[in-house]
């Protein structure tokens, strides 16, 4: 459900393939297009053969390490493609400052790289050393036959046999690490912390494939997910340790949390921003919140959707994602569910899905918690309806106050 860097036609003016002494490291620059500004970034690396080889990031629409092609790499110039882009980029090393040129659409723009990369200020990110201890521990799927790795985080001043609730984080849809890093945010890291300050312990793990975690996301849909959280969930009952287990997901783990808790899984649930309508119907949705702040005159519908979305037949995920109708799912779940969402949410829009989870959850438990907050995006970021998908820009990475009301929420269960 995140954003793509969309770039097509493109000129290429690198006549040989050449390696020498080269430009290493990390070197990034911000590149203007119209009013938009994008901060790029280029590694380059050497892999176990010695080449050199090269990646590109796109921070601010979360594209992370996408394979680059070098033509040429010297002691002071590149060139470079990006295939799957298709753009290119050639710049030579003058005083400190590769001087270079991006192209794209048939058209060229200007990049200047320095070494190194901004880091964006991220003041709730929590640094050590900590009040409290973490465990790296890993736990097996065995229906899957996949070990995943993650990471225990107990509450300050615990103690061995101390009774406290834990929850497991389950993240959005996509690879990412146990810190549902993005956009230059940890979130998971963040919530994590805030917990353990507030007498919760916490699971977070990476997803299949990425950090310490093997197996493959290829071929795998939400149920195959809902798997693997199931197993932390078990993992963490066989320990003996905690009280309630819970689960505290976000996007398509909100909706895994849905899954988990109709099955009777867990104690508990926070689902931020799940969806609670059909996976097209929520897509077209979000299609059209897009196309309406950028200004684009077109109206999306199930069917136009599902004509754009056949020639990637193939998707599993997609493909289930498409047909998947939380709707027998959060019918069925009577332990509390707390199920929040943001005014200015453009992925998971607040007032359809909130309005039917809130529907089918009426009358089945007196400790329920369903809250749309005013002016935050879908991190749970404040921000302004123009501004809802800036989420690297914005310093912010959960907003205090739903952090306040989640370790309330869970500690008056």
């Amino acid at each position: 459900m995140k954003s793509k860097l969309l770039l097509s036609f493109v000129v290429m003016l690198c006549a040989t393939v050449s390696y020498a002494q080269n430009i290493s490291g990390t070197w990034s620059g911000e590149l203007s297009v119209g009013n938009q500004k994008l901060e790029i970034v280029f590694h380059f690396e050497e892999d176990a053969d010695d080449r050199s080889i090269a990646t590109m990031d796109v921070p601010a629409q979360g594209a992370m390490g996408i394979p680059a092609e070098l033509k040429s790499l010297t002691a002071d110039s590149v060139c470079l493609g990006v295939p799957s882009l298709i753009m290119s980029y050639m710049g030579k090393l003058t005083d400190g400052t590769i001087e270079g040129t991006f192209f794209q659409r048939g058209m060229s723009f200007p990049l200047d790289l320095k070494p190194g990369v901004g880091k964006p200020d991220r003041p709730q990110e929590p640094k050590g050393p900590f009040e409290y201890n973490t465990f790296e521990i890993g736990f097996q799927n065995k229906e899957a036959d996949i070990w995943l790795g993650g990471t225990l985080t107990h509450p300050i001043g615990y103690k061995e046999g101390d009774r406290v609730p834990v929850v497991v984080m389950v993240s959005g849809s996509g690879a990412q690490n146990r810190d549902e890093e993005l956009f230059g945010h940890k979130p998971f890291l963040v919530i994590a912390d805030y917990l353990a300050k507030n007498g919760i312990a916490s699971f977070r793990y990476d997803d299949r494939g990425v950090g310490k975690s093997l197996g493959t996301q290829a071929g795998c849909t939400s149920e195959d997910f809902a798997g693997d959280a199931a197993s932390a969930i078990e993992f963490l009952r066989n320990t003996n340790e905690f009280d309630k287990i819970g689960v505290l997901g976000h996007s398509e783990g909100g909706l895994i949390a849905f899954m988990l808790a109709a099955e009777g899984k867990a104690d508990f649930i926070v689902s931020l921003a799940g969806p609670g309508i059909k996976g097209d119907t929520l897509l077209v949705e979000q299609q059209n919140a897009i196309y309406k702040l950028k200004g684009i005159p077109m109206q999306s519908t199930v069917k136009t959707l599902r004509e754009q979305l056949s020639a990637q037949s193939g998707n599993i995920w997609m493909e289930f994602f498409l047909d998947y109708d939380p709707h027998a799912d959060i019918e069925k779940i009577t332990i509390p569910v707390m199920a929040i969402n943001g005014s200015n949410d453009l992925q998971v829009i607040a007032g359809s899905n909130l309005k039917e989870i809130e529907r089918l959850l009426a009358g089945k438990n007196g400790k329920n918690f369903i809250k749309e907050y005013p002016e935050l995006n879908h991190l749970f970021q404040h921000c302004t309806p123009q501004t809802a998908l800036d989420y690297y820009q914005i310093e912010e990475t959960i907003s205090e106050e739903v952090l306040k009301d989640i370790v309330e929420w869970i500690n008056g269960l």
